[in-house]
């Protein structure tokens, strides 16, 4: 029996996948725990609706992305901290950068800042921010003495 997949199943098959599987393990299993649907002539079509759907919203977020992505790229982020001989007393965390962002009115989750090298020192330093599964940029980070 054909079934398309709804839920991800590990080592089975991912959401929208279309498998062939054993009768009795598709109606016993699969489709009694909500894990596929039968395949057919009206599943097969609102899955292809679906995944119109899908790529649709994702062509929209990615162009949403690139357009954060250039305001981002113009931006440079200043902090004032405390040193000594251009040594940072503590680190800027990607929580911090986080907010300062949100003051100037892009909301960036702390999750997709990725700090490579701790914030320690007096200077400029690039930070990678992912948008998008497939657009990222790096964000300049300044550290001033206080």
């Amino acid at each position: 029996m054909k079934v398309i997949f709804i839920k991800d199943l590990k080592k089975q098959g991912k959401v929208n996948d279309i498998k062939e599987v054993s009768d009795g393990y598709a109606t016993n299993y699969l489709i009694k725990n909500g894990y596929a649907v039968k395949y057919t002539k009206t599943s097969s079509s609102i899955l292809d609706k679906e995944l119109k759907d899908k790529k649709i919203k994702d062509d929209i977020d990615i162009e949403n992305a690139n357009g954060l992505k250039k305001k981002l790229e113009n931006m440079v982020i200043r902090f004032s901290v405390k040193s000594n001989n251009g040594k940072v007393f503590g680190s800027i965390s990607n929580k911090q950068i986080s907010e300062e962002l949100k003051k100037k009115g892009i909301d960036v989750d702390k999750k997709n800042i990725k700090i490579d090298n701790p914030l320690n020192s007096l200077g400029i330093h690039n930070v990678k921010v992912s948008l998008h599964k497939k657009v990222s940029c790096d964000v300049k980070v300044e550290l001033i003495e206080k």
